[in-house]
């Protein structure tokens, strides 16, 4: 396997990785639950999101490909901030249930949003499909 479908894989499993953990801490939260933070639960969610975002550095590099040069880079990292300051509001301490669900619920969008633009290569992400499927979006014959 070649060094960039070796980092791709990486950068997806960490991905993965990283969007069980949130899912699971949210479930947590929203249930009235607090989940310990101690030993590994405190330092791997951070681990892991330091090789995602290594290996997508050097994805970025090996495909010479950056952010603020390509569309679809620039709205995915975009789209991460979105998806990271709505995590963060969701797994705050001291967050109403309503604002925390809200919150996870839409971190949760804005993550199927970076995604839809990975794989599309596209800055629109799966909004394109949904203007294919409103009434004269799509690109049927009239």
């Amino acid at each position: 396997m070649d060094l960039y479908h070796s980092v791709k894989h990486l950068h997806v499993a960490c991905v993965t990785l990283s969007i069980a953990g949130f899912v699971c801490r949210g479930l947590w939260r929203i249930s009235g639950r607090a989940l310990p933070r101690r030993g590994w639960r405190h330092w791997a969610p951070h681990a892991n999101d330091t090789v995602l975002l290594l290996a997508a550095i050097a994805l970025a590099v090996i495909t010479d490909q950056y952010p603020l040069v390509n569309a679809w880079l620039t709205a995915k990292m975009l789209g991460l901030l979105v998806y990271i300051t709505l995590g963060w509001i969701a797994l705050k301490e001291g967050i109403g249930k309503t604002t925390r669900l809200v919150a996870w619920a839409l971190a949760l969008a804005a993550f199927a949003y970076v995604v839809s633009v990975a794989l599309t290569k596209n800055p629109m992400g799966f909004l394109i499909w949904l203007s294919q499927l409103s009434p004269g979006g799509g690109s049927a014959a009239s």
